[in-house]
């Protein structure tokens, strides 16, 4: 990124002001990048772990596969799941609160005996499942927003500050060439007019 600039104490002022803010504001970008760093460690490893639960779960169940054929379908659904937001480094994440279920009644004695288990068993399941999704989504979200951090970390450190630092140095080195240019030419012009002065005095 090419930094824009005139040779003059105008923007050089402000070339210093952009520069400060940036240099300022570089250590809090820092901080919020390595919170959002292990904010998403921590929100995939959650997503694992309940991921890891419900394959367990799955596999201590599986004898009931077969079983499952008989299961009413309708017996229970989920009608809502509740979701709040909380933020975490600026980041707006969605919270699990509560998963709503609708519970058909069935004939306790017609219907087969695992049929309460059953029902245990999908509300546990279902609710890992729900959990590993929130947790995932979670982990997008402050993922994304921390590659922007990095970005912004990166463009900073590597790109604008080292460019107004260069730009700053540019006009000071121009300026002070500028400044030894007009003192040489004070001096000639002085020199001149002595010189002129001595050949206009009258010979004594």
């Amino acid at each position: 990124m090419a930094i824009k600039f005139q040779y003059n104490k105008t923007s050089l002022g402000e070339l210093n002001k952009q520069l400060k803010i940036r240099k300022n504001a570089l250590p809090t970008i820092k901080s919020k990048e390595s919170a959002l760093r292990s904010e998403v460690k921590r929100a995939k490893d959650s997503a694992l772990a309940y991921r890891n639960e419900l394959d367990e779960l799955i596999a201590q169940y599986d004898y009931m596969v077969q079983l499952w054929g008989e299961f009413d379908c309708d017996l229970i659904r989920i009608v809502d799941v509740e979701l709040s937001s909380q933020k975490i480094a600026g980041v707006r994440i969605p919270i699990l609160n509560n998963i709503v279920y609708n519970e058909k009644e069935y004939d306790l004695f017609s219907a087969p005996v695992w049929y309460a288990e059953g029902i245990r068993v999908l509300k546990q399941m279902s609710r890992l499942g729900i959990e590993f999704e929130v947790y995932n989504r979670k982990m997008e979200l402050l993922d994304y927003a921390r590659r922007k951090t990095t970005q912004k970390v990166n463009l900073y450190e590597k790109v604008q500050i080292p460019g107004y630092e260069d730009a700053i140095r540019k006009i000071k080195r121009f300026m002070e060439d500028e400044e030894n240019l007009s003192k040489s030419a004070q001096k000639i012009v002085k020199t001149r007019q002595a010189q002129a002065a001595a050949m206009e005095e009258p010979n004594v």
